[in-house]
């Protein structure tokens, strides 16, 4: 399968800037698989359309503001070239990171810029209590930073941290978006991008679905480099994902095991969700536990446990559009783009949603 199968053409005027006043006030395209029928719909409406023996699953990662500026120590510093226009930035010594992940107690998975200028043993100052070296590099061109202790590491984070942004949002973060990049279930802290099908939730939607008799459960996903990385490949089946980490609790799992064992619904909020839900569930039971997830799931993948899912609009050739067209169905999620571009809804993190059934 070719990964060009999964480009769409996508006017850039649709691709969400800001996030909407009202939360709750996006548009909401509902897909029917059985039909092959579109609707179009706000997302106002979603707890009208869930089933009251649905099972709602969230995931309640909490992101924090993980990009973070410094400077860099040393003769590196020196190192670029004051007649390459992209480099201007960073001609005194700049730096930035994204920390993607902990893989030890003051060790970070980052992704950092200039990435071709930083070395293994470079100093980089991000402030005057955060301070890494630079240990080892990453088979996706991420870094390992080794920060000196400090007694706060997310104190002093937050302090200088920058909300991580997508790159297609065209703006720098404000103050306002730690909030609204965020969901209001938010809990578990760890993630570098929100998992933004639950963007639209405000707690009148929660209380709505707790009204109709819905039960919901959580997991939990910290989204980094797996999600949001590039395919390269040209095959589909030779791209390979960045492992993640995940916990699923007890109480969740047999909330989510009672269901299947009922043949009630499980409805996924987000792909972060059906991505936990189904490693979780490949032997067709969920496990509970935590540990690290790089499950690609693409056209042909069979489902174990999501029926259904709440997701955003994703990019072209996107490792996220694939996992959609798995539910939804190629053909027909490629139709639902389409009729999205041509409707104008807004796209991507802060855009509009769609809802598969």
């Amino acid at each position: 399968m070719l990964v060009s199968e999964f480009d769409y053409h996508l006017p850039k005027e649709l691709i969400a800037q800001e996030p909407l006043a009202d939360r709750a006030a996006s548009r909401m395209l509902h897909v029917e698989r059985g039909t092959g029928q579109f609707h179009d719909r706000l997302f106002r409406e979603f707890p009208d359309l869930i089933r009251p023996d649905d099972l709602v699953v969230f995931n309640n990662t909490k992101v924090f503001p993980a990009r973070i500026f410094g400077h860099r120590s040393g003769s590196h510093a020196q190192a670029v070239s004051p007649n390459n226009p992209a480099a201007k930035e960073f001609l005194k010594g700049k730096c930035e990171a994204l920390l993607v992940r902990p893989v030890a107690e003051w060790d970070w998975e980052a992704l950092v810029r200039p990435g071709r200028k930083i070395g293994l043993g470079e100093r980089l100052t991000f402030s005057d209590e955060l301070n890494a070296e630079v240990v080892a590099r990453g088979e996706f061109g991420e870094r390992t930073l080794r920060f000196d202790p400090v007694p706060d590491f997310f104190a002093a984070v937050e302090k200088v941290g920058h909300v991580p942004l997508p790159p297609y949002i065209d703006r720098a973060d404000k103050a306002t978006d730690r909030d609204r990049y965020q969901t209001v279930y938010a809990r578990e802290r760890g993630s570098v991008a929100a998992p933004t099908a639950g963007l639209h939730f405000t707690p009148e939607i929660l209380d709505r679905l707790r009204q109709r008799g819905v039960e919901t459960t959580e997991v939990t996903l910290h989204v980094g480099l797996g999600t949001f990385q590039p395919v390269h490949e040209e095959r589909v089946e030779d791209h390979k994902l960045h492992q993640e980490w995940y916990r699923i609790t007890p109480q969740s799992a047999d909330s989510i095991n009672r269901a299947l064992d009922e043949g009630r619904r499980v409805l996924a909020v987000g792909t972060t969700a059906v991505r936990t839900l189904e490693h979780a569930g490949r032997n067709g039971r969920i496990e509970a536990g935590s540990g690290d997830t790089s499950l690609f799931i693409y056209p042909g993948y069979q489902f174990r446990v999501v029926s259904a899912m709440l997701t955003n609009f994703h990019l072209p050739k996107s490792t996220l559009l694939m996992l959609v067209s798995a539910l939804g169905g190629k053909d027909l999620v490629l139709s639902a783009y389409e009729h999205a571009v041509q409707e104008k809804y807004r796209f991507y993190s802060y855009g509009d949603c769609m809802l598969i059934e």
